[in-house]
């Protein structure tokens, strides 16, 4: 490929340009869409082969889909594609996400989330403020248990040897139904009841998609052990939000450690509960913050980079999303 034109979307970082620029140079043109004048950006977008984009929606206003004609190929620094606007953009467009970019730090963000729950250690601390020293309410050891996890991927992997590291027993589900990572159990969406009824720790870490959405209601919520732990860094839709709500409030033993909420800053300008999740005393939450760590964002950055290199290069591209998943 020759001329070709990549455009990066969002803000980056003089560290992130330094890095595109040592990464790409090579192969196109890059352009920084903040750095052109207003009245150059249509140009820039129509003459435009790659697009490096992070929050998509908001760096390209939909008036400007149609100007995107030669764009074959949008690399996302995010992990997830489901704010991908699929419907209103042309259907040649390969959309590629940025699939376990974020993974060692999510994984340790669930395994903290997931021992501060079974190690009681909000719940003591506050009694212990309020004076009262309860030593023989017993916390939870996790050698022996079952960790299900829903979404074998980077993070759902990354998982999986940490709480190995703890003497669990790994039942996993994914899309293939196979992994080269060891498992005491390896399926799919279809195996989704027997994975849940088994554990004692549930961990999510799929994608949003059409088939995923809602994936976790009133009925799935029952299969699972009345005093399992759920945690959630993946989104907030996938499971029904005042489902959870109500079985949490009504099995005091059952907990929930939410990183992924459902209406969210990124996605919505805003952050909002319809339910009072953080007065009860068996959830734990955190404002989707397991992937942010110092660096972070250049690493991903690094990967997204090296990816269009392979897209450019004709060599083998990884995260291809497929939009009838979304659509």
């Amino acid at each position: 490929m020759d001329n070709q034109n990549i455009v990066v979307t969002y803000n980056v970082s003089p560290e992130q340009k330094a890095l595109f620029l040592e990464v790409l140079e090579s192969l196109a043109t890059l352009t920084l869409l903040n750095e052109v004048p207003s009245a150059q950006r249509e140009q820039v977008l129509e003459e435009a082969n790659v697009l490096l984009s992070w929050n998509f929606p908001r760096e390209i206003l939909p008036h400007e889909y149609p100007r995107l004609q030669h764009v074959k190929f949008i690399q996302l620094i995010s992990a997830g594609a489901d704010h991908m606007p699929f419907a209103q953009l042309p259907s040649p467009i390969i959309v590629a996400s940025n699939p376990g970019a974020y993974a060692a730090p999510m994984a340790e963000h669930v395994m903290a989330m997931t021992l501060a729950l079974a190690k009681r250690l909000l719940i003591e601390h506050q009694k212990l403020r309020n004076g009262e020293f309860d030593q023989f309410t017993p916390n939870r050891m996790f050698s022996g248990t079952t960790a299900g996890i829903l979404g074998f991927g980077g993070i759902g992997r990354a998982t999986a040897r940490l709480m190995r590291a703890f003497g669990m027993h790994i039942y996993a589900l994914n899309q293939s139904g196979t992994s080269t990572e060891p498992t005491e159990f390896i399926g799919t969406l279809q195996d989704v009841e027997q994975v849940l009824r088994a554990s004692d720790v549930v961990v999510i870490s799929l994608p949003l998609t059409r088939t995923t959405r809602g994936l976790i209601g009133k009925k799935e919520l029952a299969w699972m052990k009345p005093d399992a732990l759920l945690v959630n860094v993946a989104r907030g839709a996938i499971i029904d939000e005042e489902a959870l709500y109500t079985h949490l409030k009504s099995h005091p033993t059952f907990m929930a450690g939410i990183d992924a909420w459902w209406i969210e800053p990124f996605l919505h300008g805003t952050f909002r509960m319809d339910y009072p999740f953080l007065e009860l005393p068996n959830v734990l939450g955190s404002p989707h913050n397991s992937a942010v760590v110092s660096n972070i964002l250049l690493d991903a950055a690094r990967q997204a980079a090296e990816n269009v290199k392979h897209f450019l290069k004709g060599e083998k591209v990884m995260g291809i999303v497929r939009r009838e998943d979304y659509l």
